[in-house]
Order: structure tokens, then C-alpha cells, then sequence
């Protein structure tokens, strides 16, 4: 079967008439999905503009200013322009349409009013908004514009509708604020004919230095074209060249309800790549705007369709199929349709167009959400992410850990995509150069990193000390790397057993018990250590959240002391099961009163933060210690308190490009790997299901069977508790099964009810494995 991302890629999806309201009964799974959800406080990477799977093109409606989450704020009513790229630290070609007196000042968020001080900055009604997966519209109150735009993966449509005649301006904006905002060094835009525009910026953030090229064609002529550098305004020119800020402009004479549409492409390569991702991907529909939506639609809907879901809220549903929906929108194919694109050494490359080569944010700790939805539910992903890391090693000589528009960035601990790697094979997913990956496993783990030209960081920061220590010392960086570091040994001792490599899984299976070395046996914490084996005094559970220095990032001592994805058991044994369970329980009852979630990244003051990468697995725990039904009741109560269902409340804290949106996922099914699926034999942890049904439709080009059906008899808020459950026709009396008791199809029934059985998976005997409680 042709995975849908390739039906994207080849446009090969046949174009339906545009799809009509619906009731609650015919709803598809796209219909559910509501990218607007969470857009109050959201970052620049999670939008609800038009985009598709992993679009290069995330076209999307900007308001706020170059601000820490900036981009587009549900509240603020007003839009100053719809931009091309919403990558992590990228941004690229901002487009406007405006009537009247030319203006060529953005101007501020807080003050869209007509008049040259205040821009052409346009005021909206929120209620003229429209978004759904592929699609956005809204009505601009300067002029009335119905502004639309739809999208395939490098290449846009708008559609303008102008409701009288009008002195029409279409600007193109390379000065774009958002979180991370970029200086343009060098840019340039030609009219090329009465209908095309061309042109390139060249932009930088810190170490990424990026060239975005664009092609922009009109479905009418061009009647004015000229642009601005600065505050110098250039007319009836066919050629703007600057940096700073500058754009151009698009003159037309709108007549009384004319549509002037506008299709652009974008390419890191050149412009002649710009323009062969344009008319690959846009020809096929000429100029009809439904189709391209429909075609995006029905991306959409193939891939959300992957799971259904029967019974429950619509609200649940809602919950469910946009948190699915955002899994798979923030991050970035940055290869062109023929497979070329830019290596972190800024040179041109060829890859084979079937497998891009991606970007996005770090991969920290997404073995909690994004590395197990992908592995399930569209294994073909996993893949083309593999694929895409080794591509970027061949080229570059490191794993990327967060290769925004493919540099090395250094961003965040360890190397977390080793654990998708690992994962990936091990559930059978090995179409990729399986030696080539084992071979980079081991140099990412044995070399210590360097500081790239760019200004960027491959590989792992403070790596020598742990290599000589075994630890990260205090005086260095942040005690946490040590854990993060051992969970990465682990996983390269897993893939060793898995591949016979029996020197390199006793070298590193040593190593992954690191996480020893930093836990304090007299306080049962994991606390901060000097280089001369000392632990620091100055010292709380709850202090030292770090940034950049000693500490711990972004969380404290009491998160981090529970963070040992591979050996829960080895925790256990040093705290005490009965510190375990009391003080984890503990800590949810008293981060309950704030949903969970430290606010204002005060990440020192609430114990569970849902919020943020290093607590997120808290819930899952007890399935280890002795108490699953406390998983399924602290799960419940995230999934309730932390998860929205507005605009104004999506998830709490920082979404990082759809690690939220697949835990919940996985939670609402009641599944969840703590390890992250890298072990030799992986394995779901289970908890408690929202839905009556959840069927997943396996992939049977990597898995055997056809679906897996999760059946939750009586679930409700109020019955969250499993009384018992059967696995494929034979009883399961622990909190646990197998992957491959899943991939070969079958189903799991739950028997749900109010009040907890707590003989069912509490056995000592019933606790998952771990590297210290092997099965």
C-alpha cells in the first residue's frame, strides 16, 4: 500500500467536489480536527493555517510581534499578515492584501487602525474565522477582503474576494517578527512577467543561516509592481534588491466581487527549485482552489482515519483527532519533489525524492509521545525520520538532534533520536541502512561533541566528563544529562543485543546504569554532584531549574529523580516502593490544583508538570509500582484538566511541535511505553481507554495483522478503573503486552468500572519490565 505521505508528495490523490457541512453521524475524522484549538498562547509552530503533513509550506496568519511565543494569538483581533513558514526558528515570505492607499509598514499588534503610522495591519471578527486541516479563511475588516488559503507540501493558494472595487495591493513581506525573529542579510525580488514574481531572502537566527527562494504567480495581470527598502519606496521597477526591511508589492484594479488568486512555491535550493516544486505540485490543478483543498482534505482525513474511535463525547473526540491532527503539522520536510536540498554544510545534495530530508525542533523526550504514535500508527514515518537522520549523519558526520532547516543546533539534551532509531527496529521497522544507523549510534555515543562553524553544537555537550565520571559534573552543566545520557546507552545496548553485538551491549549496558551515580541514597533524590565526587549543599528538591549551567533543565530534583525511562525498577529499588508510590501520589494530588502545569515556565514550583518534556511519563508509573489504578485515574485527570477543548485552552504548556498532541493520543487509547519502545521485545503499558472502541488499521507493510480493536466496556469519567481485562480471547492480568501481540492483530477488552480493582496488575510479578526486572 502507498503510505499517505507519498501520496502527498506525488499528488496522486483523486480530487473530490468540496466537502459540505455535516451532523455529528457523518463526521469524518478530519471533520473533528480544529486546527483554532489552543491558538491562545501557542507558539510559531502550531498555527491554524493550511498545511499538510509535515508541509514546507505552513501558510498561516501572523499578528503578534518577535515575542516568546509569538505568532498567531487567538485574542488579539487582528492579522498583519499570512507567512509561508512557521518551522522552528525559520520564517520565510509573509503575504498581505490591502485596498487603498498603499502602505508598507506592518505596524504594531496593538493597533490596527487605517494611517500610515499604524500599518496595514487589519482588524478581523473572530467569528470570520474558518480553519480545518489543509484550510483557513478569514475576512479582513480593512476592505472586506474573504481572504482563504489551502496548500500542498511546498506550495500555497490564496484566494482573495473583494466585495467592491478597489485599488488592490498584494504585498510580499520578507520582515517577519515572531520568537525568533531573523536579520535579512541579502534579498531580491523580479518581476519576471505580467503573472510571476521570483526572488530569494537570505536570513539568519544565531547559527541558523538559511536562504529561502520563492516563486509567486497570479491568475490576472499585474498592473503596478514595485516594492520598499526601508522607508524608501520604489515604483513601477521590475527589480527590488536590499536587506533589512524590505518587500514588494502586487498592483491591481479589483472590480465588485472579483477573486484574484495567488499560488507561490518555496525551496532552501534555488529559485529554479522553487519554481519546479510550484508547477509539480500545482499544475495538476490549475487554478481551481477546491480542488487543492479537497486534495488537502482528503490527505488529512486518510491520515486521521488510521485510528477510529466509537462512543464517547464529542468533545473527546474533538480532543482526540486535533491532538492526532498537531502530531503531525509542526514539523518540516525541507527536500525539494526531486529530492534535492541544503546539508548543514550548505552544499547541494540529491536524496531519492521518496524520502525527505526533515527539520524540526529536538527530538527531547518524544519517546513519551511522538516516537510511539508514529511507530504504531504510521510505521512508514518512523522510517522516512530515519531515513532522514542518516541522510543528515552521511552528509554531516552527526545524529541530528534538532536539525532546523538542517543545520546542527545543539538544542536541548542528549541524542533522543537515537531512541526513535532504536524503537523503529525493533518493531520491525528496518527499511534503512541498518549498519550505517548502528555505526552513527556508536559515534554519537562515544565522541564528545563540537561546536559547529555556524555557531551550532553536534553531537553531546559535557560528554568527556561523563565518559571519564560517568556522571556530569555540577561545576559543568546540568546533573540531568547524566540520566538522559544513560537512557540513550541503553538504548544502543538494546539495538547491540538485538544485532548480536555482544562487546557493545555489555560496554553500554554498563553505562545505562549511570543514572546511579547521581542519586543520593540519603535524601532518595537525584541531586546535584562536584567533579570531586561531593554532593552540592545548597540543594532542594524543588530548586535549581537551569537553562544553561548546573541544575536541572527545565525541571528540579523532585521531576527528575522519577526521569529512568529504561530501569523504572532500578528507581524503585533505590527509593523505597513505598517513597515511590507515596510521594508520586503525593505530588499529583498537589499538582492537580494547577492543571498540571507549572504556568510561566516556573518550572521549579509544581512537582507533576504536564507541561513540559521531563514529567511527562509521571502517570504511567504506578504501573510499575504496584498501583496501576492509580495510572488510570492520574491519566484521566491529565487528560481532563490539562487537554481543552477551545481556542482559549488546548493544552497548558509548551506544545513542542506535537509532543502534547500524541499523548494524548496514546493515553486516550490507554496505551503508552515508558522505555520509549527500544527494548529488544517491545511492549504497551496500559491504561484508561475515553473511547468504547478504538480501532487502529495497521499498516500490513510492516505489520501482519489488519487491525487492533481496544474494546472499554462501560468506560466513562466516572468508570475509569480496568476490573479485568482479555487479551486476544485469554485473560491479562497485568497492566502490560507485548508489540507483537498487537501488530499481528486481535483485540483487548477492558471491563471498566467506578471504584479501582486493586488485585487486577499489582502483583510484584505483574510489573512491566525494566532493565533491572527482566521478563
Amino acid at each position: 500500500m502507498v503510505s499517505f505521505i507519498k501520496k502527498s508528495l506525488l499528488l496522486l490523490s483523486a480530487v473530490c467536489m468540496a466537502a459540505v457541512s455535516v451532523t455529528a453521524q457523518e463526521k469524518q475524522p478530519v471533520d473533528y480536527a480544529d486546527p483554532l484549538l489552543g491558538t491562545s498562547e501557542s507558539r510559531w509552530m502550531l498555527n491554524p493555517g493550511a498545511t499538510l503533513p509535515f508541509g514546507m509550506v505552513q501558510l498561516s496568519p501572523d499578528n503578534q510581534g518577535g515575542v516568546w511565543k509569538s505568532g498567531y494569538e487567538y485574542t488579539i483581533n487582528n492579522i498583519g499578515g499570512f507567512s509561508h513558514i512557521h518551522s522552528w526558528t525559520m520564517a520565510g515570505l509573509s503575504v498581505m492584501p490591502t485596498v487603498g492607499v498603499l502602505n508598507t509598514r506592518r505596524g504594531p499588534a496593538d493597533g490596527p487602525t487605517t494611517g500610515w503610522t499604524t500599518g496595514y495591519r487589519s482588524r478581523i471578527a473572530a467569528s470570520s474565522q474558518q480553519a480545518s486541516p489543509g484550510y483557513y479563511a478569514v475576512t479582513l475588516m480593512n476592505g472586506n477582503i474573504h481572504t482563504e488559503l489551502t496548500s500542498t507540501t511546498r506550495a500555497g493558494f490564496f484566494r482573495f474576494t473583494y466585495p467592491e472595487e478597489e485599488d488592490a495591493h498584494i504585498l510580499l513581506d520578507l520582515d517577519i517578527p515572531f520568537e525568533n525573529t531573523a536579520e535579512i542579510l541579502d534579498a531580491k525580488f523580479t518581476k519576471i512577467s505580467d503573472t510571476e514574481i521570483e526572488g530569494y531572502s537570505k536570513q539568519k537566527w544565531s547559527w541558523n543561516e538559511y536562504t529561502v527562494h520563492f516563486v509567486v504567480r497570479f491568475d490576472k495581470p499585474i498592473e503596478g509592481f514595485g516594492g520598499w527598502v526601508g522607508d524608501s519606496i520604489l515604483k513601477n521597477v521590475k527589480e527590488i534588491k536590499g536587506k533589512g526591511r524590505m518587500g514588494a508589492y502586487a498592483n491591481f484594479k479589483a472590480h465588485k466581487g472579483e477573486v484574484i488568486q495567488m499560488q507561490s512555491a518555496i525551496s532552501l535550493v534555488s529559485i529554479d527549485q522553487a519554481r519546479l516544486n510550484l508547477e509539480t505540485e500545482m499544475n495538476p490543478f490549475k487554478w481551481n482552489f477546491d480542488a487543492v483543498h479537497e486534495h488537502a482534505r482528503k490527505v488529512w482525513n486518510t491520515l486521521l482515519s488510521k485510528i477510529t474511535v466509537e462512543g464517547g463525547t464529542e468533545t473527546n473526540k474533538k480532543k482526540f483527532y486535533t491532538n492526532l491532527y498537531r502530531s503531525y503539522v509542526a514539523r518540516t520536510i525541507w527536500s525539494d519533489v526531486n529530492g534535492k536540498y541544503i546539508d548543514v554544510n550548505e552544499i547541494e545534495r540529491q536524496t531519492d525524492p521518496a524520502s525527505p530530508v526533515l527539520g524540526s525542533d529536538a527530538f527531547w523526550n518524544t519517546f513519551w509521545n511522538l516516537n510511539q504514535l508514529w511507530t504504531l500508527v504510521n510505521p512508514d514515518i518512523a522510517s522516512m525520520w530515519v531515513r532522514s537522520f542518516l541522510e543528515i549523519y552521511k552528509t554531516g558526520g552527526w545524529l541530528p538532534k534538532g536539525p532546523a532547516g538542517i543545520e546542527y543546533s545543539g538544542i536541548m539534551e542528549a541524542s533522543h533520536e537515537i531512541s526513535l532509531m532504536v524503537s523503529a527496529y525493533q518493531k520491525g521497522i528496518r527499511d534503512f541502512d541498518v549498519p550505517l544507523a548502528f555505526k552513527a549510534m556508536i559515534h554519537q555515543q562515544t565522541t564528545p561533541g563540537i561546536r559547529t562553524k555556524e555557531g551550532g553544537f553536534a553531537g553531546n555537550k559535557y560528554y568527556e566528563s561523563y565518559l571519564k565520571l560517568g556522571y556530569v559534573p555540577n561545576e559543568e552543566g546540568q546533573v540531568s544529562n547524566t540520566l538522559e545520557y544513560a537512557y540513550d546507552d541503553w538504548c544502543v545496548a538494546e539495538m547491540a543485543k538485538a544485532l548480536g553485538k555482544t562487546r557493545e551491549y555489555k560496554t553500554f549496558i554498563r553505562r545505562a546504569g549511570n543514572y546511579k551515580n547521581v542519586f543520593d541514597p540519603s535524601v532518595k533524590y537525584v541531586r546535584m554532584k562536584n567533579r570531586d565526587g561531593s554532593w552540592v549543599k545548597d540543594w532542594t528538591p524543588y530548586c535549581c531549574t537551569s537553562f544553561n549551567g548546573p541544575g536541572y533543565l527545565e525541571g528540579n530534583a523532585w521531576q527528575y529523580s522519577f526521569f529512568n525511562p529504561h530501569d523504572v525498577q532500578g528507581i524503585i529499588n533505590l527509593m523505597g516502593q513505598d517513597e515511590f508510590n507515596n510521594r508520586l501520589d503525593e505530588g499529583f494530588k498537589k499538582s492537580a490544583r494547577y492543571d498540571f502545569n507549572a504556568e510561566g515556565d516556573l518550572y521549579d514550583l509544581v512537582p507533576i508538570n504536564h507541561g513540559n518534556q521531563p514529567n511527562m511519563e509521571a502517570a504511567w508509573l504506578f504501573n510499575y509500582s504496584g498501583k496501576p489504578w492509580l495510572t488510570q485515574k492520574w491519566t484521566r485527570e491529565i487528560m481532563n484538566k490539562y487537554y481543552g477543548s477551545t481556542p482559549y485552552h488546548g493544552w497548558l504548556g509548551d506544545e513542542d511541535e506535537g509532543q502534547m498532541g500524541a499523548w494524548f493520543v496514546m493515553s486516550a487509547m490507554g496505551l503508552f511505553e515508558t522505555d520509549g519502545g527500544a527494548s529488544a521485545k517491545p511492549f504497551y503499558e496500559i491504561g484508561s481507554p475515553i473511547f468504547d472502541k478504538i480501532t487502529i488499521h495497521l499498516d500490513n507493510k510492516y505489520y501482519s495483522g489488519k487491525t487492533f480493536v481496544i474494546e472499554a466496556r462501560n468506560t466513562s469519567d466516572t468508570n475509569r478503573y480496568i476490573q479485568s481485562a482479555i487479551l486476544d480471547g485469554k485473560p491479562l492480568n497485568k497492566p502490560w503486552f507485548y508489540h507483537s501481540d498487537l501488530v499481528d492483530g486481535g483485540k483487548l477488552v477492558l471491563e471498566m468500572g467506578p471504584e479501582p480493582n486493586k488485585k487486577w496488575g499489582s502483583g510484584p510479578q505483574d510489573a512491566p519490565p525494566s532493565m533491572s526486572r527482566r521478563k
